[in-house]
Order: C-alpha cells, then sequence, then structure tokens
C-alpha cells in the first residue's frame, strides 16, 4: 500500500508539472513576433494609429457635410434676407415686416397685402379697406396711424409724404 500512495502521489505530482509546463510554454510564447496582438508596442505602433486614422476620416467626412449643409441654410437665410429688404416678400403668409419709406417713395401694393401704419403720413392712390373700423379707404385718402389695412385691388399705390414706417406682411414693391 506504501508503494501506491507513493506512486500516486509521484503521478499526480508529475501531472502537476506538466500542467505548469505547459502554461508555462504558452505563456513563453505570447507577445511574440508570431502573436504581435498582446504586446503592448504593437498596439502603440500599428493599432492605435490605424484606429485613429479611421476616425480621423470619418470626421473629416462629417465635417465637410455639415459645412456644406450649413452654407446652404446660410445661402437661403441671405436670399430671403434680401429679397425682404429689397421690398420683394411674395409669401403673402409670412410675418409682418417693418417697412421705412423717405418723403417721396411709394410702396405698390398687390391685392391681398395687409398695412399698418406705425408713424408718418401716407396718401394712396387705388382702394384700401379698413380692417379696424370696416369702412372703405377711397383713392386719395390718408392712412390712420394704427388701423389695419387690406389692399382689394392690384397696385394700389401708398405716397409717403414724409418719414414714414409701416407694418407690411403680403406682395409689395418700394420704388
Amino acid at each position: 500500500m506504501k508503494n501506491k500512495t507513493w506512486t500516486v502521489r509521484l503521478a499526480a505530482a508529475g501531472v502537476i508539472v506538466a500542467a505548469l509546463g505547459g502554461v508555462a510554454f504558452a505563456a513563453g510564447q505570447q507577445g511574440s513576433q508570431s502573436d504581435p496582438l498582446v504586446t503592448l508596442s504593437y498596439l502603440n505602433e500599428k493599432g492605435t494609429p490605424a484606429v485613429l486614422e479611421q476616425v480621423d476620416t470619418k470626421l473629416s467626412e462629417r465635417e465637410k457635410q455639415l459645412e456644406d449643409k450649413l452654407s446652404s441654410v446660410k445661402d437661403d437665410y441671405l436670399a430671403e434676407i434680401n429679397q425682404r429688404l429689397n421690398g420683394q416678400d411674395t409669401d403673402v403668409e409670412s410675418a409682418y415686416i417693418t417697412v421705412t419709406l423717405t418723403a417721396g417713395q411709394t410702396l405698390t401694393a398687390q391685392s391681398g397685402c395687409e398695412l399698418l401704419l406705425r408713424t408718418g403720413a401716407v396718401t394712396v392712390t387705388g382702394a384700401l379697406l379698413d380692417m379696424t373700423d370696416g369702412s372703405a379707404l377711397a383713392s386719395g385718402g390718408s392712412l390712420i396711424a394704427n388701423h389695419l389695412y387690406l389692399a382689394t385691388a392690384d397696385a394700389t399705390v401708398l405716397k409717403a409724404a414724409n418719414a414714414v414706417t409701416l407694418m407690411a406682411r403680403g406682395s409689395y414693391t418700394i420704388s
């Protein structure tokens, strides 16, 4: 029996030594030139720069797309502002725009244009409907401050007698 326990112990010790040897051999093979994926130097020299290059490429592409989109929006916005500043706004649904006329300037309103005199004096050639009190303003009449008027016919002309500030919504031209 004594020989059997020594044999079992010796066999167990052999198995343990062989297992430890196998683990040591496998650990010794990691990080070699044939398997560089686990070495820090490989990650620093090859992996990280490749990933950073891909990220930089994607960021550059996205930046270009966003710059193009922003440029397009800016151009559209500037075109709309220039159109409104030049009095060529044809969008009837737009908000009221402040229009300033100097003495002698005229505003030609198209049918459906809404006008509200804030300051100054204006004479009218054509017909306007005073929506504030429900009356019609005949040709040759003057606008009343803070009354809302609606042009009922194309080419209704408002001539400024002095510096005038109007709120306008709809199609009109200034000359």
